[in-house]
């Protein structure tokens, strides 16, 4: 019975009408998934959590899958995980197959969605199960694990680190809790924004503003083309689509969406990792690795397959431990704090009909995306040639109107929607990694009062290196993570001296 209370028609309209904006979002250049997120986000208190998470994770899906449109037919990505999906998918284009290639990835993505859904569905639980037996200790070093695993996997160690700490001290612009050891005092703050950052920056007005006004400002910056025609397109197909492609090819999407399951896991590393990963095993395994970049089907299968497989991974660590798998994700702990839901290991089992909700959710997503997009994709195409002077002004407008309600209007928020638009925009151009960032900004209150909490206890640091096997073990992945960053900025120095001497 609990299937029928939130299986209703609104909410399966929800799932379907988000997965729709989502492709549109995902198939024009600029604009990702993770900004769909952001945008709609206010829309998600009035629904409730259920209907909310409906729309939020259709905007998911479809904008995964929409990036590989302009990948195929433009040459560019539309979202970051779509990267690889050009290798391949632009030449088939520019010799007539343009539709095969999009029909190719769009099967693809249904695999790997619904494989990584698999996924989440068996191993989240069984990953909260375990974590509820972590004591402070333990949930401290894991927040501090998930912050060495995305620095290690940044373009640069220190900047990964340097950004995921920033965000923690951020996070601590507020008011420091008698319950935790403070006076009741603001902190890290001049007097006169003491009113307004009483309880700290709102992670809503930040989140929207580093994801969508952010991208807004960079395309602003890039210059905002005209739209194109659809003459310029390549959608027609000389050889026709057929599923009899996928005979030689089911180990390729086993593999690559496993892959793309597994790096969605790993906190904060994105779905360009698992598409780029997903391309590197299968030009390894293939039998013409030569053929890779020169429109090969393979390059395809393996980019979507993994980067849709991200989907259901990235929520494994969110709904078991309370830790976003990618930025995406983070953007969900939003639509959960609006409802005054919190997750961690203790979700999965206090929400079960929340938890149903979700995965009904993502199963209803992937094959909304496969159907809009393989029976309409002359049509889906179209979007690519909406101007985008059209567009911003809209997405703009929603940001700045999402950020006022979200709090039953307070004009500071809008303020930090602002600042943090400008901070994501010169984020970029100051190299910073924004994941690490948002991450640390969300966990940074909850690692403090974890940390000062284990010292409370035990009232020694020591406790920190010899309270369990699990703090041993956690010990040893941060300083293997940290290691291997290392191992692997020295191969690249070494690449490049190579390069440089030849």
């Amino acid at each position: 019975m609990e299937l029928f209370e939130f299986l209703t028609p609104l909410f399966v309209l929800l799932v379907m009408g988000g997965t729709f904006v989502g492709i549109i979002f995902g198939a024009i250049p600029g604009l990702t998934a993770t900004m769909a997120v952001a945008v709609c986000l206010p829309l998600t208190y009035p629904l409730g959590l259920e209907n909310g998470l409906a729309l939020l994770l259709g905007l998911y899906v479809g904008g995964i899958s929409g990036g590989l449109v302009p990948a195929v037919l433009l040459n560019i990505p539309g979202t970051p995980s779509s990267i690889t999906t050009t290798f391949d998918g632009y030449p088939m284009s520019q010799r007539g197959e343009g539709e095969r290639a999009l029909k190719i990835g769009i099967f693809s993505s249904l695999v790997g969605g619904i494989i990584s859904l698999i996924a989440l569905y068996f191993f989240a639980p069984a990953l909260a199960d375990f974590a509820i037996r972590f004591s402070y200790v333990e949930k401290f070093l894991i927040i501090i694990f998930a912050l060495s695993v995305m620095a290690a996997l940044s373009t640069d160690l220190l900047i990964g680190i340097f950004s995921g700490f920033l965000g923690i001290f951020i996070s601590l612009i507020d008011t420091y809790d008698v319950e935790y050891g403070g006076n009741g005092n603001t902190r890290l703050m001049p007097e006169s924004l003491e009113y307004w950052l009483e309880g700290g920056f709102s992670l809503l007005p930040v989140l929207i503003g580093i994801f969508g006004l952010a991208a807004i400002l960079h395309e602003a910056e890039a210059g905002v083309p005209k739209g194109m025609s659809m003459k310029d397109l390549k959608v027609s197909s000389k050889n026709k689509f057929s599923f009899s492609i996928f005979k030689d090819q089911i180990v390729n999407l086993v593999r690559s969406s496993g892959i793309g399951t597994f790096v969605g896991i790993l906190p904060g590393v994105g779905g360009s990792a698992a598409s780029i990963l997903s391309y590197t095993y299968a030009k390894t395994f293939s039998k013409n690795p030569e053929n890779f970049g020169k429109g090969e089907p393979a390059g395809i299968i393996a980019s979507e397959s993994g980067n849709n497989g991200l989907t259901g991974g990235a929520l494994v660590p969110l709904l078991s431990l309370g830790i976003p798998g990618d930025s995406t994700t983070a953007l969900l702990i939003g639509a959960f704090t609006l409802q005054g839901v919190q997750v961690g290991p203790l979700f999965i089992g206090n929400n079960p009909m929340t938890w149903n909700a979700m995965i009904v959710a993502m199963i209803i997503a992937n094959f909304a995306m496969f159907f809009m997009m393989f029976y309409a994709i002359r049509y889906i195409v179209m979007i690519i040639t909406v101007p985008k002077h059209i567009l911003f002004p809209i997405i703009l407008m929603m940001c700045v109107v999402g950020a006022y309600t979200i709090n039953y209007g307070i004009i500071f928020d809008v303020w930090t929607l602002l600042i943090f638009g400008i901070f994501g925009w010169l984020a970029k151009h100051l190299s910073l990694e924004i994941a690490p960032f948002i991450i640390g900004f969300i966990l940074g209150h909850s690692s403090e009062i974890y940390f000062v909490k284990s010292l409370e206890s035990f009232e020694d640091l020591s406790i920190f290196f010899t309270k369990s096997w699990i703090a041993v073990v956690l010990w040893v992945l941060i300083i293997g993570s940290i290691g291997f960053s290392v191992l692997l900025s020295r191969k690249k120095q070494d690449n490049t001296a190579n390069e440089v001497a030849d």
